[in-house]
């Protein structure tokens, strides 16, 4: 049986441990319980102990968003642009915005919600054919191209490393991404404001962290392997 609560004590336990590597303050950091496939009596049980969760599928919190107990969603997966209206009044923060027609139908939803939704742009830092996300080349004319929407705010950025079982191969990636996170932070762009820094799973979050990370992303860690068939 897998011991949910244990299992966030110990990634809490990791992330104390990473923080203190290199000076960093534990509160700094938020722990998102990836809830992917997992059922809402298990991620009830999870947040009792977190804030926030997160879901890669749009069906998937559609489906669940009602049986939680009150908890900060995440759209952490590839998000369609005709299923933006599904969501946009369920969740907190977006981590997958790469591209313009998404930032414009996001834009338009929470307009029509009359809130402001918060995003982050997603960064294919190793230039991974199968993975999405802006290039690091990119990005810059794209908060260019998005000044203009009033109602959404680029809050950070967000990556997904390529998976290595030596997580040291791995930091570069992170350190690239936090020189990009100071370089806009510095740039005092409207409708930006470099506050999260998205980078990190369970196979790799303590490096993460050592490089400024502030926003990690658990689930088989928490959860357990899954079926991701289904």
């Amino acid at each position: 049986m897998i011991r949910i609560k244990e299992n966030i004590e110990y990634t809490k336990n990791e992330i104390k441990e990473a923080c203190n590597k290199v000076g960093r303050d534990p509160k700094e950091v938020t722990l998102i319980v990836v809830s992917k496939t997992i059922d809402t009596n298990r991620i009830n049980i999870a947040i009792e102990e977190v804030e926030d969760i997160g879901e890669n599928k749009v069906q998937e919190i559609m489906d669940k968003h009602q049986e939680l107990s009150p908890v900060n969603i995440h759209m952490i997966g590839h998000l369609q642009t005709n299923k933006v209206k599904y969501i946009i009044d369920k969740v907190k923060l977006i981590h997958s915005l790469d591209r313009l027609s998404l930032a414009k139908e996001i834009d338009k939803r929470a307009k029509s919600h009359d809130l402001i939704m918060d995003t982050l742009v997603q960064v294919n830092v190793a230039n991974e054919s199968t993975k999405f996300g802006l290039s690091c080349e990119e990005v810059y004319s794209f908060l260019n191209e998005i000044q203009s929407l009033e109602n959404i705010r680029v809050k950070g950025l967000m990556t997904v490393a390529p998976f290595d079982e030596d997580v040291e191969n791995v930091r570069k990636y992170f350190k690239r991404l936090k020189e990009m996170f100071e370089e806009i932070k510095g740039k005092n762009l409207s409708n930006v404001e470099m506050k999260y820094l998205s980078m990190g799973m369970t196979n790799d979050y303590k490096i993460a962290i050592e490089e400024g990370s502030n926003l990690i992303r658990v689930g088989t860690g928490i959860f357990g392997y899954r079926n991701y068939t289904k």
